[in-house]
């Protein structure tokens, strides 16, 4: 059993260590998993943190999500150095989840000696912090430090890996990105989602994730892969397509991946039946017309038999037009969804959620700690949030 240690969405306010030491629990020589997201905390509740994480010998999971609310930011480079310079020797760490703190592109700095230095973790989950073009250099630029270090030493990499969207990473950083994942060559599953990447940064990361040959998982939804009637974005995913071999869920949607009255060409690479792992395709407005759905139906969903899920709404077909029920009948024929109206979209977000994993709670008794599940997952930032995120990732105090 896993021995968790959690505070998850308590709400708590911490802000000394005096406030956050009776949360400490359990042991920090059996703690495999900590979860403080929901909370606030304050430098001094941080470096309480640190020091309890600093003891830890087995932690694989450092959950801390959205733990800056109301803070300063004055106090969060401080606070979030202490937590990740406490993490940076640790050799058991498999996860690290720091999303949904909005501290823009200027505090991502402390966060380079844990990226750069611990070469054990494998999951990196650091999506809505607002990063910005600045923050998401200094990101990449520290991943792809660790793959070169990892490369001297004659070792592989471990990342596996990297959720990175709701950033607004842009252009400015999508080549750096696409320049670490290259160096480290051992990404499976890459998501960044909604980051304002365009043309240029689309293919910078098509080339880059080209090298890794284990991707199973590639969420690129609502960056534009192609502009101003442009399909070299689309020619680049088509080549890079046949390095996944192991490719199970690919979703594109929002990303402009067809011109008007253009067949994107990534439908001819899937026709070529090599990617027998696909189970998912989402691919949501994206200007798909009849020619499309006719491809689909013809040459492609027949060569991609793990195909189950197939998602094309706010397209160019209707959901009664001849083309649509074709697809429709080839996907249902194999026990397979089409998606195609906006109830469609509805069920799919329930789905997401029922979807999502529940947190665990520790509850300790007579010296033995148990885990159990336990409330809802982290509850949604608004568009408030957003938005500050977005300015957030805009402003830089420089770096020194």
């Amino acid at each position: 059993m896993t021995t968790v240690l959690s505070l998850h969405g308590k709400g708590l306010k911490l802000d000394t260590a005096a406030d956050v030491e009776p949360h400490l629990t359990v042991d920090p020589a059996i703690v495999e998993e900590v979860h403080f997201g929901g909370n606030t905390i304050g430098i001094g509740a941080a470096e309480a943190i640190a020091n309890y994480l600093s003891k830890t010998t087995k932690l694989k999971v450092a959950n801390f999500a959205d733990i800056f609310t109301g803070r300063l930011i004055t106090e969060i480079p401080q606070a979030l150095s202490a937590i990740c310079d406490a993490l940076k020797d640790k050799t058991s760490l498999v996860e690290i989840n720091l999303s949904d703190n909005a501290f823009g592109g200027r505090v991502a700095d402390p966060m380079v000696p844990f990226l750069t230095h611990n070469r054990s973790f494998s999951i990196l989950k650091l999506s809505n912090n607002g990063l910005g073009p600045i923050g998401g250099n200094i990101v990449a630029e520290a991943l792809h430090k660790s793959a070169q270090l990892s490369a001297k030493d004659n070792q592989k990499s471990n990342l596996r890996t990297v959720i990175c969207g709701r950033n607004r990473l842009e252009d400015g950083s999508a080549p750096a990105f696409a320049e670490a994942f290259a160096a480290h060559g051992t990404m499976e599953h890459v998501s960044i989602k909604q980051c304002g990447i365009r043309q240029d940064g689309m293919v910078a990361l098509a080339k880059g994730l080209a090298k890794n040959p284990n991707l199973r998982i590639l969420d690129l939804e609502d960056n534009a892969i192609n502009v101003d009637g442009s399909d070299e974005g689309t020619k680049a995913f088509a080549d890079a397509l046949p390095s996944w071999p192991n490719l199970e869920i690919l979703n594109l949607s929002d990303c402009v991946l067809a011109n008007e009255g253009e067949v994107p060409a990534i439908f001819n690479v899937l026709a070529e039946g090599k990617h027998t792992k696909l189970h998912t395709i989402q691919l949501q407005n994206d200007n798909l017309d009849a020619e499309s759905f006719k491809l689909l139906t013809e040459s492609v969903v027949p060569k991609l038999p793990a195909l189950r899920r197939l998602e094309l709404q706010m397209n160019e077909v209707e959901e009664d037009d001849e083309v649509a029920e074709d697809l429709k009948d080839a996907v249902v024929a194999r026990g397979g969804k089409l998606l195609m109206e906006d109830e469609d979209e509805e069920e799919k977000e329930d789905q997401d959620k029922a979807e999502e994993p529940e947190p665990e709670k520790t509850f300790t008794t007579a010296g033995q700690t148990l885990a159990h599940k336990t409330g809802p997952g982290p509850a949604q930032v608004d568009k408030a949030a957003d938005a500050l995120a977005d300015l957030l990732g805009k402003v830089s105090l420089g770096r020194s």
